[in-house]
């Protein structure tokens, strides 16, 4: 027959079966306690090597930023003369858009006055068929 191997153990279940087990208890309780340790150590070493990682990669965009930032405060002088140069071109625009728009406006207020000139019948020769005056 084969050797009887038995599974290994989680610190925990360690620490269980040496509280369980009188016997053999000071040694797996040991062996427990420094497993928990161990472990315990391991995931605070891994969680600070994580965050060490993230706080890079955030640095990293930082800088990527920062650099944006300086290229754009580089570029503000030119892009303001820019500016400055078209809004006189708007002003001009403007102006001439606006005095079109006033031409418009008028020519429509001359077109409906003939129109409405036109279209009002010329009044009667012959007098009213009803009285015009109320009775009281």
């Amino acid at each position: 027959m084969g050797r009887r191997t038995e599974p290994k153990l989680t610190p925990r279940e360690r620490l269980n079966r040496g509280l369980h087990y009188t016997a053999v208890g000071p040694v797996d309780i040991t062996r427990g306690v420094v497993g928990i340790s161990v472990h315990g150590a391991e995931s605070a070493a891994s969680t600070i090597k994580r965050r060490a990682r993230e706080a890079r990669a955030v640095q990293h965009e930082l800088t990527k930023e920062a650099e944006a930032v300086k290229q754009v405060a580089a570029e503000l002088p030119q892009l303001l003369a820019e500016a400055r140069k078209s809004q006189h071109r708007r002003r001009r625009r403007l102006f001439v858009f606006g005095f079109l728009g006033l031409a418009v406006v008028a020519g429509g207020a001359v077109a409906f006055s003939i129109a409405r000139r036109s279209a009002t019948p010329e009044p009667s020769a012959l007098p009213p068929s009803v009285d015009v005056a109320p009775k009281i």
